[in-house]
């Protein structure tokens, strides 16, 4: 795929197969070389030049088996190989820390190889497959309707963004566009969605340097805005309520009442992130930790927040505008060139300030909105298409193929999975204790990353 004149264009191509073999991209297109290995677990089909073909989500036998997605045979049960991988750090003294799958706290299953000799950490190898679900092959068979539940539930935190590029490809098929009502709906369920995570990564990140107070200041901001959210539409992750075509069923909560509790909201945040950012002992901990540069940042393509924060300015919400994102005056999507976990906190800063401006603006335009309507019929669809929607952690995408109205082939992209790689190469200089920083400031879901 390939991102031209507003719009993802689809490019097909056809390389030599010899056997199970194919030639690999990652040598001129280096963020290719996570999404080849994940090929390479669920197909076998093995990219000749790849740099290192660890498994990523499905560690399997050589002889095993694959889940084949997109071909009609069923998924096949699977015996794990879970050998430890080789190191690609060596020398005197080095040895391997594996930290996780499972491990304190409240976090999700994911696996860090920590390469060092004591302190210092000069690699981080990453095993998400802990978390792998078998999605792509959970979409085949389903209809539409089917489907879009089921991509709700691929990461939860983004559950109305991954309910979004579903429907937008699903859309795009169906040659049909969702009435006003239900677009500028979609753009306050997006925004709110944004807020909380944004709002969880805060809170986390002050976890990470033990202020308690901080911790619980931004966790009830954060459940406050999960309050508002379920008081809306009957769920706290908003799901169940976008669908291919517009919603399913009238907000709950008038746009101007919803805006006028959020404005209250929002004033304690502010007064939090005020005390929090003025804390000297916590801004140490997170400035010159876990620095992405922004050469890389631009050569991988790094997506929202993350890529933000190390000078990139790409966001689809006004790079390729969908729902009432096209027609609402753009707010410019914040950066920063320093690229630290600073960075990236105040990133998630703007972007709250600016989300809950586009909730306002929005929530202004319903009021004068006159239609009810909130969906428009999706007829049975044949072809393949791709759609899009920016969530809290950067670009989801969606590309959808159906036939005679239900899914062929359904592939979900989070940006967890594209940014995680990523994760490796922030290290430089830091130590195990900067560690829990630089994953909260990343932001990541694993839920999304595995699949």
């Amino acid at each position: 795929m390939v991102t031209a004149d507003r719009d993802i264009d689809v490019l097909d191509t056809a390389v030599p197969l010899e056997g199970s073999q194919y030639p690999s991209l990652a040598s001129v297109l280096p963020s290719a070389a996570w999404y080849e290995r994940e090929i390479h677990d669920t197909t076998g089909l093995v990219p000749v030049g790849h740099p290192r073909l660890d498994p990523l989500v499905l560690p399997l036998p050589g002889d095993a088996r694959r889940p084949m997605p997109g071909s009609k045979t069923p998924a096949p049960s699977v015996d794990l190989d879970e050998s430890t991988i080789p190191p690609r750090v060596l020398g005197h003294g080095i040895f391997t820390i594996p930290h996780g799958p499972v491990r304190s706290g409240v976090f999700e299953s994911v696996e860090y190889l920590v390469e060092t000799p004591g302190e210092d950490i000069p690699y981080v190898g990453i095993r998400v497959y802990a978390k792998h679900r078998g999605i792509e092959k959970r979409f085949e068979g389903l209809t539409t309707q089917e489907g879009v539940l089921l991509a709700e539930r691929v990461e939860g935190v983004a559950s109305v963004a991954h309910a979004l590029a579903f429907s937008h490809a699903v859309e795009k098929l169906a040659d049909t566009t969702p009435p006003p009502r239900a677009q500028y709906w979609r753009v306050i369920l997006a925004e709110l969605e944004r807020i909380a995570n944004h709002l969880d990564v805060a809170m986390k990140c002050a976890d990470a340097a033990g202020l308690a107070v901080a911790v619980a200041r931004f966790g009830y901001h954060k459940e406050n805005i999960l309050r508002l959210v379920g008081a809306a539409t009957g769920s706290r992750f908003g799901r169940g309520i976008v669908v291919p075509g517009g919603l399913a069923r009238e907000i709950a909560v008038e746009p101007g009442e919803l805006a006028t509790r959020l404005t209250e909201i929002i004033g304690h945040v502010r007064a939090d992130v005020e005390l929090l950012m003025s804390t000297s002992s916590f801004l140490d901990r997170l400035r010159t930790t876990g620095p992405l540069d922004p050469t890389l940042a631009r050569v991988h393509g790094a997506l929202g927040p993350v890529g933000r924060a190390s000078g990139l300015d790409d966001d689809a919400r006004w790079f390729r505008p969908y729902d009432g994102y096209a027609k609402l005056p753009p707010l410019p999507a914040p950066s920063s060139a320093v690229g630290d976990a600073l960075a990236r906190l105040q990133v998630r800063w703007a972007e709250i300030w600016n989300a809950a401006e586009l909730i306002r603006r929005a929530a202004d335009v319903l009021e004068e909105i006159r239609s009810e309507v909130l969906c428009t019929d999706v007829a049975d669809c044949g072809g393949r298409a791709v759609g899009w929607a920016e969530a809290p952690q950067g670009e989801v995408l969606y590309a959808v193929e159906c036939e005679d109205g239900r899914i062929r082939r359904c592939k979900p992209r989070s940006a967890s999975f594209h940014n995680l790689v990523l994760f490796h190469d922030v290290f430089r200089g830091d130590i195990f204790t900067d560690f829990p920083f630089i994953e909260a400031s990343f932001g990541l879901s694993i839920a999304g990353a595995a699949g």
